[in-house]
């Protein structure tokens, strides 16, 4: 009985034993298993974070609306204008622009279309403008805003002095005023010229602006229907075409003003 007590606990040890290296090559293989799944991220370190990965996709659709701008020399403008228009998207706030060149604002227009839930409304003051303000937002969120550009009339007694669209401008932006701060000025003739600008300068270029050339001048703020712009001219006639097609329709156009 004494020999079997002994003997029974070193059995016990040996089949533990035993039974305990039985087991490495199963327990290695499950640490190989997880040692696979750790290294994938480092196999694929865009995938590692979300927000990196964003981001690339941010950069790399940016890039592809950009190879479609036309104008090269305003694609720096147009790529701050598709950030700024994100912006407005994700936070879903209006953002306003300065006033933009015709071949920008064409550009960014067209960049802009593209995006989903991202509206543009062009505003210059007045249906025939050139240098317009973009108002970008969120579709939900944006509405024309009539407080984005303001108009000033700059009068004085021009009938001995004419004065050019170049002589205003001048007047205005040696006041320290930077152009793309300005919209179109129109000429009045003798009268002077009616001025588009951003609203938060209107009370500065009006306590400060005295004299366009030699001639003395006095500034002040009108509503936007009260401009004096000349309409477009348009010219009306009738043309028999084989074809519905724009561009049959345009070339049919262009043959009457050539003949002209």
């Amino acid at each position: 009985m004494a020999a079997a007590s002994v003997t029974s606990p070193w059995l016990l040890r040996k089949a533990f034993q035993a039974l305990a290296f039985s087991q490495p090559l199963h327990t290695n293989k499950h640490l190989s298993f997880y040692g696979n799944l750790c290294s994938f991220p480092f196999q694929y370190p865009l995938r590692s974070s979300g927000l990196c990965h964003i981001a690339q996709v941010i950069k790399g659709d940016n890039d592809v609306l950009l190879k479609g701008v036309g104008d090269k020399s305003a694609i720096e403008e147009v790529k701050h204008i598709l950030d700024t228009a994100r912006r407005a998207a994700t936070r879903r706030e209006v953002f306003h622009t300065d006033f933009l060149t015709p071949p920008v604002l064409k550009e960014s227009m067209i960049v802009l279309q593209k995006l989903a839930d991202v509206k543009a409304v062009a505003q210059g003051g007045y249906p025939q403008a050139e240098r317009c303000r973009l108002s970008i937002g969120h579709s939900e969120v944006l509405t024309n805003d009539p407080n984005v550009v303001a108009a000033i009339n700059i009068s004085g007694n021009f009938s001995f002095q004419p004065c050019s669209h170049g002589d205003f401008l001048g007047a205005i932006l040696g006041k320290g005023i930077a152009r793309e701060k300005l919209g179109d000025i129109i000429l009045q003739g003798e009268k002077g010229a009616h001025v588009l600008i951003v609203p938060e300068l209107v009370d500065f270029l009006m306590s400060t602006l005295d004299k366009v050339a030699n001639v003395s001048v006095s500034c002040t703020q009108i509503p936007l229907l009260a401009l004096e712009y000349e309409p477009p001219r348009t010219q009306s006639f009738k043309t028999v075409e084989a074809s519905l097609r724009v561009d049959a329709l345009a070339s049919a156009g262009f043959k009457i003003l050539d003949l002209n």
